[in-house]
């Protein structure tokens, strides 16, 4: 039986534990010698090297619609510091660094999030849709991700998107963050925006690296152990060298999340691994 933390056995330590982890996580961050990226341009660089869409509501969570609301807005309350965002070489990109003080004019709104394995209604809930979309945009470009957590388990079916299974990043304000650097001479814009029902991210450059770039779940197979359902993959990228007409490619990591929703039928999972 996995042992409890103090904070589950006396919950109103929580604001407390939340507050220490907070002041540890942007201290560290404060001394560890890193230039992080916070200025944002109206006017776009010149070089488009990748944009997404991903539908932003989901209606297959079993849950109120009213969370899906309040997810887009914090999504559209976060991208107000994200948008326009320029990450100079020699730079280092945090989500968190960057979304700091998003909410404090206009604070976020309940929406669903995993805690403690759980999915429940948590303050700025939603904005993992947000880090899944920009850890998209990075693996697009010659950026270097420094720092990526995948989601442990999903509650539902992931709404339609151009992103391979088995590409997303977590974020807990305290614990988990989404970082990349900018180990190159090149300057990255990120760009947000939003239609009736799309969340659309684009990331941008001062000019055309001659590099693209293909992400390929390898492997992608389903399993079950201890009466849980699992999905693994390797994640893979291709990058073609259009100078040289070469290409390389190189496993990312390799992505395990436990399935808590039923999956389509006719889908083969392997048992007793």
């Amino acid at each position: 039986m996995e042992r409890k933390r103090i904070t589950q056995l006396m919950p109103w330590l929580l604001p407390l534990r939340k507050m220490q982890r907070k002041l540890f996580f942007y201290t560290k961050m404060f001394f560890d010698s890193k230039h992080y990226s916070k200025a944002a341009e109206s006017s776009c660089l010149p070089y488009l090297l990748f944009e997404s869409k991903c539908e932003m509501y989901n209606k297959n969570t079993g849950c109120e619609m009213k969370y899906q609301e309040n997810k887009v807005y914090n999504l559209k309350l976060a991208a107000e510091k994200l948008d326009g965002l320029v990450i100079r070489s020699g730079e280092c990109f945090s989500f968190w660094q960057v979304l700091r003080y998003a909410d404090k004019e206009r604070p976020y709104k309940d929406a669903l999030a995993e805690i403690d394995g759980k999915l429940v209604a948590e303050y700025g809930g939603g904005l993992c849709m947000m880090s899944n979309l920009l850890f998209w945009l990075f693996l697009h470009s010659p950026m270097k991700v420094t720092e990526r957590k995948g989601h442990g388990k999903k509650d539902f079916p992931e709404p339609p998107s151009d992103a391979v299974l088995g590409v997303d990043a977590t974020v807990a304000e305290g614990w988990i963050d989404l970082k990349a650097e900018n180990t190159t001479d090149y300057t990255f814009q990120i760009k947000i925006d939003f239609d009736d029902e799309h969340i659309i991210g684009r990331i941008y450059s001062d000019r055309d690296t001659g590099l693209s770039y293909k992400i390929l779940n390898k492997d992608l197979n389903y399993f079950e152990r201890n009466g849980k359902i699992f999905e693994q993959c390797s994640i893979v990228r291709q990058t073609t060298d259009r100078g040289n007409i070469g290409v390389t490619e190189e496993l990312l990591y390799k992505n395990l999340c436990e399935i808590n929703y039923e999956l389509p039928l006719g889908t083969e999972i392997k048992r007793g691994e």
